[in-house]
């Protein structure tokens, strides 16, 4: 894909879900199923409250969401266990790379969802947000339910400012990237939400990047595989959650930066085989590029 003008890009898929209801949600779903996947690390402080509010609206109430899975990876506080005891299913990361290899990641965390959930669509949710409403659920899900075209769906939603704001990475890193080498995505509001959700047939066909990349790519694979057309994205309304320190983001940042790079072929300008992240100091932080492949191909 090459940069082009403004007059050829076309706008996202943005869908209006704020009034699909539940019953319609039901009768759009028929026979087919819906798990919901939590990744997360140390995520006590909210995670509880979390599954304890999509386990008693989504799954028991009305029975729209057929899995609740929580997929821990290697946290050392309470997490998995104030998970299950709200209703969620805990998988241990080392129980998918027992089978699958070794990963690290957030990225090879969501991929350890898709070998532990069995949904006809999945829907994922970063384990501390703390503004998250069923409806979010029923947002992201109607386009998929309502339609055959649409593979992937990510959420839009403002961060409020007098919260300490966000989308650091997106505004100074996967906007301006997108602008020059896939400007047909530019119209996401929120290219790297953790909040989304997919179609299993279409997103088992991708690779997932292990680390922090891995919404970046997922969104260049899926355009390139399916066309940009497949990806749609819906509003959720607010956005609450805690925030990294500039320190981290600086990895996130590099990562989101070198992974799409080389999604375009630009990766050939890398100085040097083994990335890092650099410091004034003088130490390196490894950039976590590794990929797993399509789970398709290793079922």
């Amino acid at each position: 894909m090459s940069p082009s003008t403004l007059s050829d890009v076309s706008p996202v898929r943005t869908f209006d879900a704020s009034s699909f209801t539940m019953s319609e949600a039901l009768a759009a779903k028929g026979t087919r199923t819906i798990s919901v996947c939590l990744p997360c690390k140390n995520e006590a402080g909210t995670i509880g409250e979390l599954v304890h509010m999509l386990r008693t609206m989504l799954v028991d109430n009305h029975g729209l969401v057929d899995e609740l899975i929580v997929l821990d990876d290697n946290s050392t506080d309470d997490t998995a266990a104030l998970a299950a005891a709200n209703g969620a299913t805990v998988v241990s990361v080392n129980t998918v790379n027992d089978v699958y290899g070794e990963g690290r990641g957030k990225g090879n965390a969501l991929w350890a969802t898709l070998a532990a959930s069995t949904g006809d669509f999945i829907l994922w949710c970063d384990g501390d947000v703390t503004s998250v409403e069923p409806s979010w659920v029923l947002r992201l899900l109607m386009p998929l339910l309502t339609t055959t075209d649409v593979a992937l769906v990510k959420a839009s939603y403002h961060r409020p400012t007098d919260l300490g704001g966000g989308g650091r990475t997106t505004e100074l890193v996967a906007r301006p990237l997108l602008s020059l080498f896939l400007p047909e995505l530019t119209g996401l509001h929120q290219p790297l939400s953790g909040e989304f959700a997919g179609r299993r047939t279409a997103i088992e066909q991708i690779p997932f990047v292990q680390g922090w990349g891995v919404e970046i790519a997922m969104l260049a694979d899926v355009a390139e595989r399916f066309g940009a057309a497949a990806i749609a994205q819906v509003d959720v309304g607010e956005r609450h959650h805690r925030h990294q320190t500039l320190d981290r983001l600086g990895v996130q940042a590099a990562e989101v930066m070198a992974t799409l790079l080389t999604r375009v072929g630009a990766n050939k300008a890398f100085a040097h085989e083994h990335l890092a992240l650099l410091r004034p100091n003088g130490v390196g932080e490894a950039l976590n590029l590794d990929e797993r492949p399509p789970m398709r191909s290793v079922r």
